[in-house]
């Protein structure tokens, strides 16, 4: 079988592209005529939960899929062929006696049925509770916030990070913690799903035929996620807060660069092809996260940098570290070193993505520059020898020139508290980020934390062989740790304050959390130092 009969136009593409009238009415864009009002069909339609996202200081996008039978093999989610009337309400008390906005869109078969209403005109900083109704069918209630308001000299800002979750390695009781803790919003940094086949897993659970085979296509994709957003505790981490939400690369393929596969052994080798993987990809994406119609897909390119303002306290500029970026110089694995990683032309972002991101170092009024990361920009030598012999070059150091570039670039800038919240290594850090890693005397510029994984990898350790290695090697990583978890950061004008919380298992339900450490920035002092 050729790759192009195996991944079909038709089949990576599904029954209907995502036109622009069925995204305009899946967003509230244009209204919802009551010709759709009829429930689509018997059962729970809201198996897959609510959830909220990128809130600005005056609204949110809200977010559900209809999904009555969500593990359908054809990834209709046992939806008809036809749109369905969803409406929505927006109350500013829990019991929804005040509500503020209350409209309808319609769930279009080409979106997957899903909806994603942007509300605007409400109040700065404070809670919001939201739903939806389909017919009699009513979803359960979820909980968002807005921003503070641009000028807003806010004092405080409480926000957990994740990453990397991996279904098959292990349960998602860190979201239970994650989802009981005071927060203002989550910010999600890639890998939320795998594109794995499910057909062994370290849960033993026994997944129906669907589920056996690598995801390539549409269907596939939709029946991954909602695999996925089945998951209680997930459910209830969306329900809670807004969510920020950038990928990685499972969300694709492992360690894709551009319009490359990396994995050999699939049938996607030819650019053309896995750009339909890629748009196939993406259609999922957007259909099952709370995204704007600034996010919306367009075939296989997706605009997911962006910059999010929190008062005058943060910005948060969220990176897209794979759609752009040329191929890794030295492979896509952890290598000898080799010269091609000092590639001037070698890039993480593209050249469009990296002058904005520093043109927003110049222009942004906000005490704390945060920076949402796929992969460790700090260097990670993997050897305690003196000399730098040994690293991972899927990430940024295999792109040495473009992040001193980045770095020196933050710093002539006058950018003084730069934090970079990184994800993809399944691993805690705590590391200073330096102007050039091959200069002793080169100044700290800015903090990076590494986020562990929520269930990627099994239960992991406190501490490894391989991490005793990583702290003699890397005189900047200040902290290593692998056990699964998130972390739970506290912003204020003086500090930026990371707790690393930890699980000490995930192959079984019901594990507690506790804070393995805590790392603290002081204002105007780049670099991490233990609480």
């Amino acid at each position: 079988m050729t790759p192009t009969s195996h991944l079909s136009r038709r089949r990576l593409l599904g029954y209907g592209g995502a036109g622009t009238a069925a995204v305009l009415l899946g967003t509230g864009a244009l209204g919802a005529s009551n010709t759709y009002a009829m429930p689509a069909a018997d059962g729970d339609l809201f198996t897959l939960g609510v959830a909220s996202g990128d809130p600005s200081h005056d609204g949110f996008v809200l977010w559900t899929r209809l999904a009555p039978d969500a593990f359908a093999a054809d990834g209709r989610a046992g939806m008809p062929d036809r749109p369905v009337r969803v409406r929505y309400e927006v109350s500013a008390d829990e019991r929804f006696r005040r509500i503020v906005r209350s409209d309808s869109v319609l769930a279009m078969p080409e979106l997957g049925h899903s909806v994603h209403p942007e509300i605007t005109g409400l109040d700065a900083d404070r809670p919001y509770w939201y739903r939806f109704r389909v017919g009699r069918d009513v979803s359960p209630v979820g909980r968002t916030k807005t921003a503070p308001h641009p000028y807003a000299k806010n004092t405080e800002l409480k926000f957990a990070f994740a990453s990397c979750q991996a279904w098959q390695d292990g349960f998602f009781s860190a979201y239970d913690h994650l989802a009981a803790e005071d927060l203002d919003l989550v910010v999600h940094l890639g890998d939320y799903i795998y594109e794995y086949g499910l057909k062994t897993n370290k849960r033993g659970v026994k997944l129906p035929s669907q589920f056996d085979t690598e995801t390539f296509d549409l269907a596939r994709y939709r029946l991954q996620y909602a695999l996925y957003k089945s998951e209680e505790p997930l459910k209830k981490a969306h329900g809670a807060f807004p969510w920020i939400h950038t990928i990685d690369d499972h969300e694709v393929e492992n360690n894709w660069a551009g319009d490359i596969s990396q994995v050999d052994s699939e049938p996607d080798q030819d650019p053309a092809v896995f750009r339909l993987r890629r748009a196939a990809a993406f259609q999922a994406m957007y259909e099952n996260m709370p995204l704007r119609r600034a996010q919306l897909p367009s075939g296989p390119d997706v605009r997911l940098h962006r910059r999010l303002t929190y008062g005058t306290l943060a910005d948060f500029t969220m990176l897209d570290t794979r759609q752009y970026r040329s191929d890794q110089p030295c492979g896509d694995g952890h290598h000898d070193v080799c010269d091609a990683r000092y590639d001037p032309d070698a890039t993480m972002l593209g050249g469009k993505q990296k002058q904005w991101l520093l043109d927003g170092f110049s222009s942004s009024k906000a005490i704390w520059q945060v920076l949402g990361n796929q992969a460790p920009i700090a260097q990670t030598d993997w050897d305690p020898s003196p000399e730098v012999t040994h690293v991972w070059t899927d990430p940024w150091d295999g792109y040495v020139a473009e992040r001193n570039e980045v770095l020196a670039g933050a710093k002539e800038r006058d950018v003084d508290n730069l934090v970079v919240i990184t994800g993809d290594r399944h691993t805690n850090y705590a590391m200073d980020l330096k102007a050039d890693y091959d200069t002793a005397a080169a100044p700290v510029v800015g903090t990076e934390f590494v986020g562990t994984s929520i269930s990627s990898g099994g239960d992991g350790a406190d501490m490894t062989d391989e991490g005793r290695k990583f702290l003699a090697a890397n005189e900047h990583m200040k902290f290593y740790n692998i056990q699964r978890g998130y972390s739970r950061v506290t912003v204020t004008p003086d500090e930026f304050r990371n707790d690393f919380r930890v699980l000490p298992y995930v192959l079984q339900p019901g594990a507690p959390v506790s804070t393995r450490a805590s790392y603290v920035v002081q204002a105007g002092t780049p670099g991490a130092e233990q609480a």
